[in-house]
């Protein structure tokens, strides 16, 4: 078998929780921003405004709250089987996340992912300033990375696969030889090559060709 690639979502997929919103909990507009995670998710406005308006309500916390996010947040159960059971078969495993690099970095490296792309919240004096920096990672961005990983490797999008849960998802998962809907939203579920709804990530690989 030649190489093969296995691109994960982060939020609600690798990991239990919106990060956004376990930050926003300290700026006291975690409501507020789950109501609009949830209509991005299920597709109703566009990922890259949503995540404009969301990370606006996040001014003025401290940066601390990166460790505290980390500290807090938990893969999924499964997660670390799945990643770990493909590479032992030679597979590469990346994770593409519309959350942050302050969180994803870290939990790459503590399930042993090297490669990982998402977005960067701007710091100034200690805190947010409810802005983020450099290019977002919208829903092309991740087919996107899913393309460039692909092309490094030096196989085809048409042996990989992406999993994922939200719309935003949905342009990796559909560049993607299979698209995997993991616990997924109805219009994700919809359009997903196979929908894998357990409490456990490692069973993706039952419906993954190895």
């Amino acid at each position: 078998m030649s190489a093969r690639l296995i691109v994960l979502d982060v939020d609600s997929t690798l990991i239990t929780s919106e990060v956004i919103e376990l930050i926003a909990a300290r700026a006291g507009t975690q409501e507020e921003v789950a109501r609009v995670t949830e209509s991005a998710m299920r597709g109703e406005i566009d990922f890259g405004e949503s995540l404009r308006q969301r990370v606006a309500t996040l001014a003025g916390v401290d940066e601390s709250v990166f460790a505290e996010v980390l500290a807090e947040v938990r893969f999924t159960p499964g997660a670390e089987e799945l990643v770990s059971t493909l590479q032992g078969e030679g597979w590469t495993a990346a994770l593409v996340s519309g959350g942050f690099e302050e969180i994803v970095a870290p939990l790459a490296a503590r399930i042993g992912i090297s490669w990982f792309r998402a977005n960067r919240l701007e710091v100034a004096d200690g805190r947010l300033t409810g802005r983020t920096v450099g290019p977002v990672i919208v829903r092309a961005a991740k087919a996107e990375a899913l393309r460039e990983y692909a092309a490094q490797l030096g196989i085809s999008p048409a042996d990989c696969v992406a999993v994922g849960d939200g719309a935003n998802d949905l342009d990796m998962m559909a560049a993607a030889g299979l698209g995997v809907a993991f616990n997924a939203k109805p219009v994700v579920q919809a359009q997903a090559d196979v929908a894998v709804n357990s409490p456990s990530l490692a069973d993706v690989l039952d419906v993954i060709e190895r």
